[in-house]
């Protein structure tokens, strides 16, 4: 058994700003990092939000509150041309292209593209429509729960499930709808529950400061990890301010390449490299004293000694009383 891949989702989301320029930047930062997917939003203002809809609190501290929510995504919208470029510089650069989409037309659009996994996210567990539509596809699914309980989980699984998404296609993403999240919201082994409650794999959707959550989440079994990343959190717009820079992107795929091969196995043995090590850090019955052919061993004429070449000090008792085969000096280890 060898551990799985985790698969790593660098979450540019709507960190382009609208900008084709900046969102390729944003492709080459995710390839440059090892990342497997980049992953935008795919959606349309007029189709997502109200016209009078408010901002999340984050959102207003980040981008103020002299525009409404309505006002700030139509900003962020991809058009098609957009994606199709998208689409292509992630080709030439070999990472994989990523898109949310928010309603079923922007879903669509991606199955022209294409696409062959889909993400629900958190706002979206509860539309009934929307996940009968990306169950019926038939394709890997990644549900997001941020906001949710268990039961609206079992709800929206069940909804796939019934649409036709094979349990097998289907990854449960915990996380929390709060930028940043702190620690103390995290709750990690919630993820935990939710693979227990559902037979699904899980992951991991990040909004922390830092990458040692989503380390921590790999280290429990996380099979997925989304993390936000943009090119710098001085940048404006709602969601760079709890995002990775590329530095921080880079430094995260890293460890979580090594926790998976830290994972390992699961079966306790010695590793090669260990193996070399055994004779010098173990230990051998040695005589303490000269013992004469003849005398017993006993306490007082028998140590324990590195290096562990000779008899293992586990055969203790069954030497202990035992007479002496041939002479020994001091310090000589024992022979069968």
């Amino acid at each position: 058994m060898t551990t799985p891949r985790t698969l790593i989702i660098a979450e540019a989301g709507v960190n382009h700003n609208g900008d084709l320029d900046l969102a390729c930047q944003l492709v080459d930062v995710a390839a440059q990092a090892g990342a497997d997917l980049v992953k935008f939003q795919t959606f349309n203002a007029d189709r997502l939000v109200t016209r009078s809809a408010g901002k999340a609190s984050y959102q207003a501290a980040a981008t103020g509150a002299d525009e409404n929510q309505y006002e700030m995504l139509k900003r962020l919208e991809l058009s098609e041309t957009h994606h199709r470029a998208l689409i292509a510089h992630c080709a030439s650069r070999g990472i994989g292209f990523f898109s949310t989409g928010f309603d079923i037309p922007a879903v669509k659009l991606l199955v022209g593209f294409g696409a062959n996994r889909f993400k629900v996210p958190s706002g979206e567990i509860t539309n009934l429509p929307y996940l009968r539509y990306i169950g019926g596809l038939g394709k890997p699914v990644i549900l997001s729960t941020g906001m949710a309980t268990l039961g609206e989980i079992e709800a929206a699984l069940a909804a796939l499930r019934a649409a036709g998404t094979r349990s097998e296609d289907l990854t449960v993403l915990h996380c929390s709808t709060d930028y940043p999240t702190p620690a103390r919201d995290v709750n990690l082994r919630a993820m935990l529950s939710i693979g227990q409650a559902f037979g699904v794999k899980v992951g991991y959707s990040d909004h922390t400061n830092g990458i040692e959550v989503a380390i921590a989440a790999v280290a429990l079994g996380a099979c997925v990890i989304e993390k936000h990343f943009t090119i710098s959190r001085s940048l404006p717009g709602p969601d760079h301010k709890a995002s990775l820079e590329p530095a921080e992107l880079a430094a995260m795929v890293r460890a979580i390449r090594n926790i998976e091969l830290a994972l390992g196995d699961g079966i306790k043995q010695p590793s090669a490299n260990e193996e070399k090590n055994r004779p010098i850090a173990r230990k051998s019955l040695v005589a303490a004293c000269t013992i004469r052919a003849g005398e017993p061993f006993t306490a007082e004429n028998l140590a324990i000694k590195r290096p562990g070449t000779g008899i293992s000090p586990m055969a203790w008792d069954a030497y202990i009383g035992r007479p002496s085969p041939r002479d020994y000096a001091a310090d000589e280890l024992l022979t069968p």
